[in-house]
């Protein structure tokens, strides 16, 4: 267990937990082979899904029936009880008992409970919630997506310094481009804040990423950046909006695939790209927003994802332990 990566599992938080989170986890396990999970929940009901899933040795069941809600407002779920799942895995990284924590819960409560247990970087002054978002060429990472509503000059520095950081742990062998979301690709579009930052990053480049401007939404991917900063307003309506879209257009290709015989005919003979497309639109790839600033990083995988969707996100956990990001953040920001 020493040399294992030690994450912090909240198994009751999200739709269809604890099975799923369970489900997910073995899913994980049978792929690595250094991952020692703490899982906090019911035991009563965990013991039973764990059932011969996974080597004893690989796993450690800590009890509690207490719970945080999705109906939970963000501050009920952080003064419902020191307790909770949710509490108890986030308190284990503040402990130094675990390397990373993991909920598919309640977002909210995740958030508040995370900075009341967890110290900020020295030097950063908000925390931001990132992600992961395809590109033609590979992966974005976009951040803020809605932990924070206004942005100041040295908070959008900052965001791209720990969005950097974060693309470097999860894909060491890519360099790390960074772009403003803007209204223009001119250096006069926007608001004045964002302007200010612009012109900083062009006349300071001593930062570990290659700066590359602005970039409009419709072009987030087209594969030319890798990490994409703004502030969480703005970054959350452009995320809801890509996961519409992407739904919409899955749903519309599923049913064209199986409406009339033209299209069915249409749909064997081009079956392959087709899957090739669907996978590549598939949200569980993708699952998995990560909270950085914090002095120990928490993944908020998505209420609503499977199985495996939750083992995506476990490997995110690996990957940005293994690319020590801390680390990476510590030695990069001002």
């Amino acid at each position: 267990m020493n040399d294992n990566i030690i994450i912090a599992v909240d198994a009751m938080g999200g739709e269809g937990s604890p099975k799923k989170v369970i489900d997910g986890v073995s899913l994980h396990y049978h792929k690595n082979n250094d991952v020692f999970y703490k899982i906090f929940g019911n035991k009563f009901e965990l013991e039973q899904l764990l059932l011969n899933k996974i080597n004893k040795n690989n796993f450690e069941l800590i009890h509690t029936e207490d719970k945080v809600l999705d109906k939970d407002s963000a501050l009920e779920g952080a003064k419902k009880s020191k307790k909770t799942s949710m509490w108890m895995a986030v308190e284990s990284v503040k402990n130094k008992e675990s390397d990373i924590v993991i909920s598919a819960g309640n977002t909210g409560a995740l958030f508040v409970i995370s900075k009341l247990n967890l110290s900020m970087i020295e030097n950063i002054d908000k925390p931001a919630l990132s992600g992961l978002w395809p590109n033609k060429n590979g992966m974005n990472i976009v951040l803020d997506l809605g932990a924070n509503i206004k942005c100041s000059e040295k908070n959008l520095i900052d965001f791209c310094i720990m969005g950097s950081s974060l693309h470097k742990s999860l894909f060491p062998d890519e360099k790390s481009k960074v772009a403003l979301l803007n209204i223009g690709s001119e250096d006069i579009k926007g608001h004045e804040v964002l302007r200010s930052v612009y012109h900083k990053l062009k006349l300071k480049n001593n930062y570990d990423f290659e700066f590359k401007g602005y970039i409009e939404g419709n072009h987030i991917m087209d594969g030319d950046v890798n990490v994409i900063v703004t502030d969480g307003f703005t970054g959350n309506i452009a995320l809801k909006t890509a996961e519409g879209t992407a739904n919409f257009i899955t749903k519309e290709i599923k049913k064209n695939m199986t409406s009339g015989i033209i299209g069915k005919i249409l749909t064997s003979l081009n079956y392959k790209n087709l899957m090739k497309f669907k996978k590549r639109l598939d949200p569980r790839l993708y699952n998995g927003a990560i909270f950085i600033g914090l002095n120990s990083p928490v993944i908020k995988s998505h209420g609503s994802t499977d199985s495996v969707g939750f083992s995506y996100s476990l490997d995110v956990c690996k990957k940005i332990i293994k690319g020590n990001l801390i680390n990476k953040i510590k030695m990069n920001i001002k």
